[in-house]
């Protein structure tokens, strides 16, 4: 599947499905998500240039992702996917700039992409290019960065809050500490997949920013480069606070379970000592010898009793006075 996106008054038009093989000349941006063999093809005969696999697309090395190939420059970033779910996941996106035009292959929908679009759909600068059409998609996916780690450094404050809340407030209530282990499991894996991202659209930027001396781009356009390069610096060194935030808010929840299985062990340690002692006296009195005097008191029974109780009051009472319980 592809869209081809052309120049329309003040606005950039989607055109509806055609033939690959019909493709306009006057295309500015080729969107292809999940291409078949067919409009690969069509797209590399307009555009002049090799529209790489999924396979390509998803290499690690730097000289794979960003690279200048017959005067095209090729730039492969990893954007987040289904950032709203609890199974937030990441895909490559490759940017071609050949010309003035723009291709991007993908093969899932990352939301700034349909943004971007809107957005060209209602207003543009005349004269749009390729290269407008960039700037636009990765000043969106660094804005879509921001808000998620928003999100995610308000959700962690508010796990941060059930871990650390007050003795009252937990009174009489079963904590949930299998959730909250979950959810902090969940935040720490939405924002190592944000840093992904936000390091290899840093790469792009920074790629851009050096081709673009040989290039005639506009002064607002590399002042506007600069500018994404600070953001997405700052956003990389907010996501690596939270990743160390989400590390300490894991180290005290797992503190936080111990001491509460430390108090039950505690619990249980204390009634096998307070239980000892009348346990000792009824087992001395639970022999049958019969050279025993105990056996023949009239108040013998009552006062193995009493004896038992004062032996199992007197050690919680020590424990309370010594501040063990």
């Amino acid at each position: 599947m592809f869209s081809v996106f052309v120049p329309f008054g003040a606005s950039l038009k989607k055109l509806p499905a055609m033939d690959p093989s019909a493709l306009p000349d006057n295309a500015v941006w080729i969107d292809l998500v999940k291409p078949t063999m067919e409009e690969d093809r069509a797209v590399e005969r307009l555009a002049g240039i090799a529209v790489p696999t999924r396979e390509d697309m998803q290499e690690i090395e730097i000289s794979s992702r960003l690279y200048i190939e017959n005067g095209a420059r090729y730039m492969t970033a990893t954007l987040m996917c289904q950032s709203d779910t609890d199974a937030p996941k990441t895909t490559a996106v490759t940017f071609i700039l050949a010309g003035h035009r723009l291709v991007t292959v993908r093969y899932d929908e990352p939301k700034p992409f349909a943004l971007v679009e809107h957005k060209l759909a209602r207003s543009c600068m005349p004269g749009i290019s390729g290269e407008m059409v960039l700037m636009e998609l990765l000043d969106a996916v660094i804005d879509r960065c921001a808000d998620i780690l928003e999100r995610a450094g308000a959700e962690v404050d508010q796990v941060s809050h059930d871990i650390f809340e007050p003795e009252s407030a937990r009174h009489g209530q079963a904590k949930r500490y299998s959730q909250i282990l979950i959810a902090i499991g969940r935040k720490g894996d939405l924002v190592s997949k944000i840093r992904e991202s936000l390091v290899s659209i840093g790469r792009v930027v920074t790629f851009l920013s050096a081709v673009v001396e040989g290039v005639k781009w506009s002064k607002d356009m590399r002042e506007q480069l600069k500018t994404m390069q600070r953001d997405v610096g700052s956003l990389t060194d907010h996501a690596s606070y939270l990743s160390n935030k989400i590390t300490f808010t894991l180290d005290a929840m797992l503190g936080v379970v111990n001491l509460e299985q430390n108090n039950i062990i505690k619990l249980f340690s204390v009634m096998a000592v307070v239980l000892m002692p009348p346990t000792l006296i009824a087992s001395i009195y639970g022999m049958n010898f019969k050279a025993m005097p105990e056996l023949e008191w009239a108040h013998g029974y009552p006062m193995a009793l009493f004896m038992m109780l004062m032996a199992a009051v007197l050690p919680y009472f020590l424990f309370k006075w010594k501040k063990w319980l």
